[in-house]
Order: structure tokens, then sequence, then C-alpha cells
């Protein structure tokens, strides 16, 4: 854990309301050194709360990223490294968030892997690594959250499934499986919680512009012989009736906005960001 910023955030209150509505919050978010989850942290912080960053990287680029929320948002900020694929190392994440700000309010389950191949051929320890940290690592660190969120009579658990969460796609047995069961989870945390304060949702994006998919555009075009442009009309969207890739700070608006109490009534939710895919 990152240790530089001591002070603790403030009791969230009706002073911290407005066009900070996080203020005196704690969010942790999984997978948050770059991409989507990134673009979430960045959201949570710039409407006031403190967050713990968590995921792959560089040390020295990870605290450069720290100190740039500290200082664009005004808001504690510390890494909470950790194996996701470990269960014991996925409960010390949450403790050691806790021990860190004094709690977890806004836990955000966002890390994932991907691995496409025909199931006949869909290497065994590919299937675990991807059950183990796109839905295992959730249960875990859930459920080492969830009892210090019933004490305070407040939580949010909100996890980043997929549009694959609610529709499947061939060659991608184990995402699917992964991602269908973290919206089953996420139902059965919601009905635990609902009388705690608690809710508990999934955001379930199409694709979103990260570097990653980047990457994946030109790969395909090299593979496929043909232009970045029919790429990503033909390949990568061609189930997104809008043609256009969702940005990773539209996924952190709504992650935002469900942390607030103005969603409050919403929980047991798995809500597409995907341009139309599962509307089909």
């Amino acid at each position: 854990m990152n240790t530089t910023t001591q002070s603790r955030p403030v009791e969230p209150g009706p002073t911290t309301l407005g066009t900070r509505p996080l203020a005196g919050r704690v969010a942790l978010v999984t997978g948050s050194t770059s991409g989507i989850g990134l673009g979430i942290l960045e959201s949570l912080a710039a409407a006031g709360a403190s967050v713990a960053m968590n995921g792959l990287g560089e040390a020295g680029r990870i605290e450069a990223e720290l100190d740039r929320l500290r200082g664009a948002h005004g808001v504690p900020a510390a890494y909470a490294g950790a194996d996701l694929a470990d269960p014991v190392q996925c409960r010390a994440m949450i403790g050691a968030v806790q021990d860190r700000f004094g709690r977890v309010d806004i836990l955000v389950n966002n890390a994932g892997i991907q691995h496409v191949a025909p199931i006949e051929a869909f290497a065994a320890e590919k299937w675990d690594a991807i059950l183990a940290l796109n839905l295992s690592a959730a249960f875990h660190a859930i459920s080492a959250a969830f009892a210090g969120m019933k004490a305070r009579g407040w939580g949010r658990v909100i996890n980043v499934a997929s549009a694959h969460g609610l529709v499947a796609s061939p060659f991608k047995s184990a995402y699917v499986a992964a991602k269908h069961g973290l919206v089953g989870l996420t139902k059965t945390v919601a009905l635990e919680g609902a009388e705690h304060g608690i809710t508990a949702n999934a955001i379930c994006p199409g694709y979103v512009w990260t570097p990653l998919v980047e990457k994946q555009i030109d790969d395909q075009a090299k593979s496929h012989g043909i232009s970045r442009e029919r790429v990503i009309r033909e390949v990568l969207l061609a189930q997104q009736p809008n043609r256009r890739f969702a940005q990773s700070a539209e996924i952190g608006a709504l992650a935002v906005f469900l942390a607030t109490d103005a969603a409050q009534s919403i929980t047991g939710a798995a809500l597409p960001v995907d341009g139309g895919w599962t509307a089909h």
C-alpha cells in the first residue's frame, strides 16, 4: 500500500454533496492502472472519493499516476497491490485498504483477462485463470468488504461485467461463462444487501476504447489484410448498431451515478453500455 498521503477522508454528510457527491467515501477499483478501470478510478476521484488503485504496472508509473490523481482532484490516493487470482491476496487487499482509509465504501470489480479459442482446443489452464480473475476474485473481494458495509449501513458494489454477461459469442467460453456468473453474483449480492443500505449492480460494456483495443485493431488489420477502418466497422463493432467505441469516461460516469444516493433504489441490475448490441 502507498502511504505517502496520510489524511483520512472526512465522514460523508450533507455538506459534502453537490458537485462532489462522493466526498468522504472510499473507493477501491481493481484492474485500475489502465483502461476502463483507470477511467472509473478517475471519475470516482473527480466526484470526491478517496481512491485505491489496483493492477499491474511499473512502480514508478503507478506512483506518478497516483500523484496526478491527488493533484488533479485533491483526494487521497493509494496503491493496493495483489495477485487477484489468489483468494488470500484478494482478502488481504481489502484489509489493507481498510487499514489505510478506515473502510471500503465503494468496491468496483473490474480486473479481467480474455482468451479466444474453440472449446475443443480451449486450454484448461486458460479456463481456470479466466474464472479465477474475472469471477472468483470479485467474490473474494465482496466477501471481505461486505461485513464492513453492513455494519455502516451503506455500500456500493459495482461489477464490470460485459455485453458477454448478457449474450454469448463463439470461441469465448471461459469469458462468457465468467461474465454471466458475475451478473448472477451481482444479483445475489443485491438481495443480501438490500436491507442494509448496500446496492450491487453490473455494468455491461460493449467495446470500449482502450490501449488494448487499439493494439487489437492493428493485429486484426494485419491478420485479415484489411484496413483499420474495416476492422473497426466489420469485425469489432459489427454487433454494435451505433458503430462507435464507448469511452472509459462513460463507464466512469455510470459508476459514479451508481455510487451516489440518487441510485439507492437501483440494485441487482445489469446495465448495458454497448451501443445497442444486446438490443438485437
